[in-house]
């Protein structure tokens, strides 16, 4: 394996372990099945799926060449939606999952809007790229998830009782944000914002303006203004994954200084 691979391998489990581990009640589209609980005896089902949709998503881009007046983009959607696949890349790993989105988009876009075939070729490429990628952290996960590593997904929400919990759900809410942008959902994704903020942030901000009132004053305008202002104005996937990546950096601190607090008060009595 090559260096480049190992650190992609590297970078792809350390995000799956992160997001699982904090992630036990994650939500996906539609009914989730018993095999997300299993991954290990699916890799074989995965693969096969992801074989099955790239030559789907493949006959969309030869018809659009073929100039078949009787194609429909929106069949892309039903594919994705269609397979186990789906659900099992969602709850392992948002981060991906939003980029199949995108790239199901990207391709939908350039067909709709009539673009030179080269193009839709072009994010044809990006997209199945994003679909082996995830694969591969889905495989990834699954090693872990063996070793009884990775907590087990639920299908009902868990409310977070602790403060630095509650900023581990609050950074996988706001992944789940760009899936939602990235699946044209846009008003989804707003409501999920304001939603993520009154009922986590707002439950742990005394705890922090007493450590970090700056980094508190931050965080309100990111989630009041910045994040809804880039899903509002369609700044793009990449656009609002960076204003949510700099957040959860914000929130890394916040979790720290949280963990000071618990320690202060445990110490206390």
């Amino acid at each position: 394996m090559t260096t480049t691979l190992k650190r992609m391998s590297a970078l792809v489990l350390a995000s799956t372990m992160t997001l699982a581990l904090a992630s036990g009640n994650a939500l996906a589209n539609g009914a989730i099945g018993d095999h997300v609980n299993n991954l290990q005896a699916h890799i074989s089902e995965y693969t096969e799926e992801v074989h099955w949709l790239e030559e789907k998503f493949g006959s969309v881009v030869n018809a659009y060449e073929a100039k078949d007046k009787s194609l429909s983009t929106d069949v892309m959607i039903e594919y994705w939606e269609e397979v186990d696949f789906h659900s099992a890349i969602e709850t392992q790993y948002v981060p991906i999952y939003a980029s199949i989105w995108q790239g199901i988009y990207g391709v939908k876009t350039a067909i709709d809007n009539g673009k030179p075939v080269s193009d839709v070729r072009d994010e044809q490429r990006k997209l199945n790229h994003a679909l082996w990628q995830a694969l591969g952290a889905v495989k990834l996960a699954s090693q872990y998830q063996k070793k009884g590593m990775l907590a087990k997904v639920q299908t009902t929400e868990v409310e977070p009782t602790t403060g630095p919990a509650v900023i581990d759900d609050i950074k996988t809410r706001l992944d789940r944000v760009v899936a939602k942008y990235a699946e044209q959902l846009h008003e989804v994704a707003t409501t999920l914002v304001h939603d993520t903020y009154l009922q986590r942030f707002e439950g742990v901000e005394g705890d922090l303006i007493a450590k970090d009132a700056q980094l508190v004053e931050d965080l309100e305008k990111d989630f009041n203004v910045t994040l809804p202002q880039a899903i509002e104005k369609d700044a793009g996937v990449d656009s609002v994954r960076n204003v949510v990546e700099a957040m959860q950096a914000k929130l890394d601190k916040a979790r720290t200084l949280l963990v000071e607090a618990e320690k202060g008060r445990k110490d206390v009595f």
